[in-house]
């Protein structure tokens, strides 16, 4: 056997070749070996050279990935992915906190973070979504959904975020509630009379009381709170006079750092508030009507719960304890309300009066309405039972609670909950009630 070169195999004309016509041998000659050129030579001592740095353009992917910031670097920027009812899924929102607030489309529609996966953020808005897209922008605060403290509260009906509705009325001239409003719920134009009780020099801690407000004739000795979690020695403090809320009239130094404070603070609405101690009830709470306070007795700073099914007078009952009961202030909740059950409130707290001291005062002098009505969007709902959150000495009616009651009520002091009923949301209550602390000292 022979062993020899392989011979040369031609390419085989392709389609295009041959429609081309082209010969078969002229595909198979080696092309024409090219001669490179030769290399410069080194310089033999080094020259200078200018050295130019390319900054790379990234991809529109990858552009996308970092949130964009405005010109303070604050607030930051990602997009809507998809929009299903009052929940949105936005993406490009890396560095998000859960329970942030978020504002929604072009309206600036109200939200808050409810999970956070990867660089996706859902995100719960409290307000109608009608009209939001997807790609509208999601501005990040920064901040939880928190609520204003100070003086201002009574008199004053608010929504499940604490939106003022009568200035909302007032400034939109409508009777709804046009979407994306923003309003603050402290009235910062009023002028407040305070008498401050310390003095330069002296310590002050969180809880401390500073100062008075005269906010009505039912409380003329409102009561200023320094914020929890501060501390330090008081360099400055306002005199004897007229202030706005926002008004900065204290300042406090604490380790060589000066902190300037208002007769009005922020609070998260998710953090309770700090206690130092439980105190046992000892008072009883005057509900006003003979057949419970006989029958069904309660304590200040204890918890009620009155289930029932729809229509059998659970309202009514709540409204004559606001109306009636020996509580310095009332904070009313209506949680998912019928819009009319509301306007009955309406009407009939500011004909209702008590007597003090030998005169009649207006019952709403010492109440607060957080109105959440029906036909407001459900995911509110949560929220305006954490803006009810009260300190002691002040009975919460919480209307219309649902499934949400065993998660908040050991947040609430004196409380008179309505609950809708089945077995299983009578059993939620009763286990929160049994495990809620009785009464707090605030501090």
């Amino acid at each position: 056997m022979s062993l020899g070169l392989r011979p040369r195999l031609k390419a085989r004309p392709s389609f295009l070749d041959l429609i081309k016509i082209q010969h078969i041998d002229t595909l198979s000659i080696a092309p024409v070996e090219l001669n490179p050129e030769p290399l410069p030579q080194l310089p033999l001592s080094p020259s200078p050279t200018t050295i130019q740095f390319i900054v790379p353009n990234p991809s529109k992917e990858i552009a996308n990935m970092a949130p964009q910031r405005d010109a303070d670097g604050e607030d930051q920027f990602g997009s809507i992915y998809s929009v299903s009812g009052p929940v949105v899924v936005a993406e490009n929102m890396i560095g998000v906190a859960m329970y942030e607030l978020v504002k929604v489309g072009h309206d600036n529609l109200v939200g808050e973070v409810i999970r956070i996966e990867a660089d996706r953020a859902t995100i719960q808005v409290y307000e109608e979504t009608a009209g939001v897209t997807v790609g509208d922008p999601v501005v990040r605060t920064g901040k939880p959904l928190s609520v204003e403290l100070g003086p201002g509260l009574m008199e004053t009906i608010y929504d499940g975020i604490q939106r003022p509705l009568k200035a909302i009325a007032d400034n939109s001239q409508s009777i709804y509630i046009p979407r994306g409003v923003s309003a603050p719920a402290l009235n910062r134009e009023k002028d407040w009379d305070f008498k401050p009780i310390m003095k330069v020099g002296d310590h002050i801690t969180g809880g401390d009381i500073w100062g008075t407000v005269y906010e009505n004739s039912l409380l003329d000795d409102h009561k200023i709170l320094f914020p929890p979690r501060a501390r330090g020695t008081i360099t400055r403090i306002a005199e004897k006079g007229s202030y706005k809320v926002d008004q900065k009239i204290l300042e406090v130094e604490f380790d060589g750092k000066k902190t300037e404070y208002s007769m009005m603070h922020t609070w998260p609405v998710r953090v309770p508030r700090p206690t130092t101690e439980k105190l046992a009830a000892d008072k009883p709470f005057i509900v006003g009507q003979r057949v419970l306070d006989a029958l069904f007795p309660s304590v200040q700073g204890g918890t009620v719960a009155i289930p029932g099914a729809f229509g059998c007078g659970k309202t009514v009952i709540s409204q004559s304890v606001s109306k009636f009961s020996n509580s310095d202030i009332i904070v009313y909740v209506g949680c998912g309300e019928r819009g009319n059950e509301m306007a009955e409130v309406l009407m009939d707290f500011p004909e209702l009066s008590i007597d003090i001291d030998g005169r009649k005062e207006p019952i709403m002098k010492r109440t607060t309405l957080i109105a959440n009505t029906s036909n407001m969007p459900v995911a509110a709902r949560e929220a305006s039972i954490y803006t009810g959150k009260s300190p002691q000495h002040v009975l919460s009616v919480f209307s219309t609670l649902h499934l949400h009651l065993h998660q908040h009520l050991p947040f609430i002091t004196t409380s008179i909950t309505i609950v809708h009923g089945t077995r299983g949301k009578f059993e939620a209550a009763q286990a929160a009630i049994n495990g809620f602390q009785i009464q707090v000292r605030l501090r």
